[in-house]
């Protein structure tokens, strides 16, 4: 998920999005056509429009390129290269570690046909074709040094063998040494890959874990000096609904705190006003992308960093809007705690409490990805004159529910603020109408109350990459990410997967800033050496060597179903989301029904699920996912299911399963 990076790294904007991969082979042979061929051509481009948010995006594209909604799986493919042949993913390109063999075989039918145009039959049922995709990286850089990526998703069927049809724009990665006529029979499997031939010789290679993290022992600089007196990092959500004032209180805390100076606070005040909207002045200094602005929402994630008395505050401001939950998801999945921002206003407060409001969805969300603390920031109290039978009836209403979603009364902190008017952020409120009742701490000092997270420093190294960067002037290709586990510093050689590739780590940058030694619980930008830009990816890990991530595509989970308006039943279509990683999934099997209070069998083998059921089901996904058992890992074992744009499920990976050759 691209996020934007404030006050905390160097990069431009910190805009990281991914673009289409404009170059194709077959381009060079279009520029010499007539011009108004070349016309004629550009006019028939082909687009597909969002479900969500109906923004027209590019034909190659798998994913909206704004709200990053899943689009129809496409069809898997096999790129041939160099003799061998690799099984490609549209998001994870050499899902294992470089399977790669040649397969002699007498199918003349094979040979015959043009280079980069064959299609090659999958042993379970599947077809597969080279299909055109996107790396990654930004345009501009593609344009200049030629990039091509490769993007494709695994279809099985059931039923009988399909065949690829229609005209592939295809990129031919042959040499002329590569169209020799074999026939590769591959079999796909879920953690493992093998490519067959007809004398019965396999080839493996295994995406589990080599060892168990038990048998791991640290070196002594991972673990944190007793001496050092830094600050505890503490990862910050800022959630709610939409237009309940999450970035105009993030922004007017951090101008508190000199995060931002006054002549920055002026120059995005007189912007706003230039544009009619001069109440999101504190917004922009979050919200700085022309669409954000024009559309006064919150899109992707802002970082942005403060120190309170007790804690490095790294703020993430996520968006509210329901068509961006699947950035929200991405982004605080790296907290620690939360803030839910609630508007107090008339109306305001029941719009985000509605069944399609985004006020219970991110409660529920948040309480999914095992934040416990909670700071329940009810804003704009000066549009309802500070009035404390309003703050009640918001308690008592929220509160219930926020018991429901597992939350303990006694990590729930209820503060009352208005983040325009300066009161009750850094100090006590000092409007009279406030103060006559109000006698509780103020919101820093709610934050510095919080419990400090517990960290695994003496497990194996484990970050989720959220975004990449490559420079194409430099050659060089950076992972950002939150460290979930272990520790890095430069030299240190790591793992980064699906690809299988191992790198070295040339240097780390935390806020910003060089640093020697990043550990777990440090948000870090990793400069990686002897990585090709291609394979790292968002969605991706970076791990020790020795203790690789699975990747696999068929999962076992226990769910809790939120509300749904159709039951969910086997071959329902879904939106699998963990951690950075998303995939279009459908329900395979529905193994049994649960007591949510117990957790005992209820029933086996329902037909369907309904809502606030909680069960086990199996799902299969349309390409493989870096993603743990939740007794392994929690950080990359809980999983979101969505549909049309709602969240439907929320649960843990209890098994990740094989699939039988």
């Amino acid at each position: 998920m691209p996020r934007k990076v404030n006050y905390g790294v160097d990069c431009d904007d910190g805009d990281y999005d991914d673009y289409d991969d404009d170059y194709d082979a077959e381009d060079d042979v279009e520029a010499a056509e007539p011009k108004h061929e070349t016309a004629k051509y550009n006019d028939k481009v082909r687009l597909w429009r969002c479900a969500i948010c109906n923004y027209d995006n590019d034909e190659s594209m798998t994913a909206c390129d704004i709200c990053e909604v899943i689009r129809n799986p496409v069809p898997g493919s096999i790129k041939r290269a160099g003799g061998g042949a690799k099984l490609f993913n549209s998001r994870y390109p050499n899902v294992t570690a470089a399977v790669t063999e040649i397969v002699k075989s007498s199918d003349k039918s094979s040979a015959s046909m043009p280079k980069g145009k064959q299609g090659q039959q999958i042993s379970d049922g599947s077809s597969a074709s080279i299909s055109k995709g996107r790396p990654g990286v930004d345009e501009g850089n593609q344009k200049k040094n030629g990039m091509v990526g490769t993007q494709s998703s695994d279809e099985t069927s059931d039923s009988t063998p399909s065949t690829s049809k229609g005209k592939d724009r295809s990129v031919d990665y042959s040499s002329s040494s590569t169209n020799t006529g074999e026939s590769l029979g591959l079999t796909g499997n879920l953690n493992e890959m093998s490519l067959s031939d007809k004398s019965g010789k396999s080839y493996k290679a295994s995406a589990k874990r080599h060892k168990s993290s038990a048998q791991y022992q640290p070196d002594k600089w991972m673990l944190p000096c007793k001496s050092e007196n830094a600050l505890t990092q503490l990862n910050l959500a800022i959630v709610g609904h939409v237009d309940s004032g999450k970035s105009t209180l993030s922004g007017r805390l951090l101008h508190l705190l000199g995060r931002i100076t006054q002549k920055q606070m002026l120059k995005y005040e007189k912007e706003a006003k230039l544009q009619g909207k001069g109440s999101f002045a504190y917004a922009w200094a979050l919200d700085e992308s022309p669409e954000e602005r024009e559309r006064g929402i919150t899109m992707t994630v802002a970082v942005a960093y403060f120190d309170s008395k007790k804690y490095h505050v790294v703020v993430i401001d996520s968006p509210g809007h329901k068509d961006f939950v699947p950035n929200m998801i991405s982004g605080s999945t790296q907290a620690d705690a939360a803030i839910l921002v609630i508007d107090a206003s008339v109306g305001g407060f029941e719009a985000g409490m509605d069944s399609k409001g985004q006020t219970r969805e991110h409660a529920l969300l948040i309480r999914s990805f095992g934040v416990d603390q909670i700071i329940v920031a009810v804003n704009k109290m000066d549009s309802v004159e500070y009035s404390k039978d309003r703050f009640d009836l918001i308690r008592t209403q929220l509160g219930t529910f926020l018991h429901s979603c597992g939350f303990k009364d006694s990590l729930v902190s209820w503060i009352p603020l208005s983040a325009v008017e300066n009161q009750n952020l850094v100090a006590a409120p000092s409007d009279i109408r406030f103060s006559s009742w109000y006698r509780g701490p103020y919101l820093l000092d709610a934050i510095d109350s919080l419990q400090p997270p517990t960290r695994d420093f003496s497990k194996p190294l484990l970050m989720p990459i959220c975004d990449v960067v490559i420079s194409s002037s430099q050659g060089q290709v950076s992972a950002c990410g939150k460290l979930e586990a272990g520790a890095l510093q430069s030299g240190l050689k790591v793992l980064v997967i699906p690809s299988g590739d191992v790198g070295t780590v040339r240097s780390l940058e935390r806020d910003s800033k060089a640093c020697d030694v990043a550990r777990a619980g440090d948000n870090v930008t990793v400069s990686l050496l002897g990585i090709d830009g291609s394979n790292v990816m968002t969605g991706g890990v970076l791990c020790h060597p020795d203790f690789p991530v699975a990747v696999a595509r068929h999962f076992e989970l226990k769910v809790l179903m939120l509300d749904l308006e159709i039951p969910l039943v086997i071959g329902s279509q879904l939106e699998f989301h963990g951690h950075h990683a998303k995939e279009a999934a459908r329900v395979v099997k529905i193994i049994s029904a649960l007591d949510s209070k117990t957790g005992k069998v209820t029933k086996k083998a329902p037909r369907r699920l309904t809502s606030k059921q909680s069960a086990v089901i199996e799902v299969l996904l349309d390409g493989p996912v870096c993603m743990e058992e939740f007794t392994n890992c929690r950080a990359l074992g809980r999983v979101f299911l969505r549909t049309s744009g709602k969240t439907i499920a929320v649960g843990i990976i209890t098994r990740i399963m094989e699939d039988q050759e």
